[in-house]
């Protein structure tokens, strides 16, 4: 079971971009991350069987600054 997960994270510079993309990646199950958003604000996590997508946005807003999680669906 896939899981697609899209957090908006308040990013300003490519330094806080780097930052949040390594936090994502050291999560358990993360398959693969990527920027997302016209202004590159979002991050996109697919992960194998269960993410935990509230603990991901927890530690963005601990380590980066403002994050949301906009969806959480499962992929085919």
């Amino acid at each position: 079971m896939k899981q697609k997960i899209v957090i908006e994270v308040s990013m300003k510079c490519q330094k806080c971009r780097s930052k949040a993309l390594q936090i994502a990646v050291v999560k358990d199950g993360v398959i693969s991350v990527a920027l997302k958003g016209e202004s590159k604000n979002q991050i996109e996590v697919i992960g194998e069987g269960v993410v935990d997508a509230v603990g991901l946005a927890q530690t963005l807003r601990k380590k980066v600054g403002y994050a949301n999680i906009v969806t959480v669906e499962q992929l085919k």
